[in-house]
């Protein structure tokens, strides 16, 4: 049997400093101004010059962070980046902008490279401004002890509302190379597909062009990040980063190759670790579901089923509740927009086929009800309509999520 790019690629524990040649530190800089000694700003620097690639928000809201940081980019390249926690700086005017800037121009000086190689990230409170100045000291502080064992530190750092820091690696050997891609990421809430729906810094010690690095982070954050809902709503900080620096030393990961086929995987394989991670700490969250669409026309329309269903208020807090209430699915799946036949129609929830060729199955009610107890649940929906499939992955709506939003700014 053939050994595929998916079993040549090893994931392991680590996160953004595991590949070669990044360092990362954190300080505290009262960013939320509470009188708090937790960490929040964190840099994360390449020792050599790294190609870069980024997906941001499609929120027409875009904090300037995010304005700095997709106006850097078009270099293709970066040697640094900063994040904050517990401010976003969005909706702060020229002050905004002129803060990013001055974080970006610090870190440079403490990272000895131009301000134009340093991508910045915010998160947190909209419409405050930042406590630029202890920003700036702790940027200067975190420089001084820049460390390859930093990443988990920079982890936590960058946490809001998360329970825990969320990292993954994966591994991989091209060229008789070994190569590294590592990651971390912060999001619980304001999660839902239209990316990056969250922050994620991804580093790796692979040689990759700069359009190419592109075009694969698209094709991953697509396949993982955007597969993703926690409560529908989207962040007007939203970005997703990757780093490539080539201190493997192995070649150069060029298109349709075989190298080239083990990144993309292993890039994969830590997105969509990362997002798992972000589901199942979401606000609130008591369980998580998975939603598989089968027999859609075109992956775009089982795509956009799977993300109706995920998102659904209604299949979120019956999933909370272990309701056996199915028809809040075919509900949603109804209202997606995706074609279906009613009468070819197949409905799986919790391992019961509760719904098939246009009317209920007699399973019993109550063995739905014990099988939604589980935290992890899987949906599956046959459209009876053509191969495509697609999965989206979600969680429920619990009360808890309703007292942290309803308290979050105070």
């Amino acid at each position: 049997m053939a050994v595929t790019a998916a079993q040549e690629v090893e994931r392991s524990a680590g996160g953004v400093t595991a590949a070669q040649g990044f360092r990362a530190a954190t300080a505290c800089a009262d960013v939320r101004g509470d009188g708090g000694l937790r960490p929040d700003v964190a840099i994360l620097t390449s020792d050599l010059p790294a190609a870069a690639a980024g997906v941001f928000t499609q929120n027409r809201v875009k904090a300037a962070p995010v304005v700095i940081s997709q106006l850097h980019l078009k270099r293709g390249a970066a040697r640094a980046v900063v994040v904050n926690s517990g401010n976003a700086n969005a909706c702060t005017g020229s002050q905004g902008l002129g803060d990013a800037l001055r974080m970006v121009q610090t870190t440079a000086d403490v990272a000895d490279c131009e301000p134009g190689e340093v991508l910045v990230a915010s998160t947190g409170v909209i419409g405050r401004p930042l406590p630029i100045e202890r920003i700036r000291a702790a940027i200067i502080e975190a420089g001084g002890r820049l460390d390859a064992g930093g990443g988990h530190l920079a982890a936590e750092a960058i946490m809001t509302t998360d329970t825990r820091p969320k990292e993954a690696l994966a591994q991989f050997v091209a060229g008789h190379v070994t190569h590294t891609v590592g990651g971390m990421a912060k999001g619980a809430g304001m999660i839902h597909p239209d990316m990056a729906t969250l922050l994620a810094f991804v580093t790796s010690d692979a040689r990759v062009a700069p359009p190419f690095l592109a075009e694969l982070l698209q094709t991953a954050v697509g396949a993982s990040f955007n597969t993703i809902s926690i409560d529908g709503d989207t962040s007007t900080n939203d970005t997703c980063l990757v780093l490539a620096n080539g201190a493997a030393e192995g070649p150069e990961l060029r298109p349709g190759t075989s190298g080239a086929d083990l990144f993309a995987t292993a890039l994969r394989s830590v997105l969509q670790d990362l997002a798992e991670q972000i589901v199942a700490d979401g606000e609130g969250v008591t369980r998580t579901f998975s939603v598989r669409i089968l027999g859609a026309l075109d992956e775009h329309q089982a795509s956009l089923a799977a993300r109706t269903v995920s998102s659904s208020p209604l299949v979120k807090t019956a999933i909370h509740g272990g309701d056996p209430n199915w028809g809040r699915i075919m509900m949603a799946v109804g209202r997606s927009g995706a074609e279906l036949a009613l009468d070819r129609c197949r409905l799986n929830v919790a391992g019961h086929e509760v719904f098939a060729m246009g009317r209920p199955t007699p399973v019993p009610p109550d063995q739905v009800a014990r099988a939604l107890r589980q935290p992890r649940i899987a949906i599956e929906i046959d459209l009876g309509v053509g191969e495509a499939q697609a999965s989206a992955l979600g969680c429920d709506l619990s009360k808890d999520y309703v007292r942290i939003n309803a308290d979050y700014s105070t």
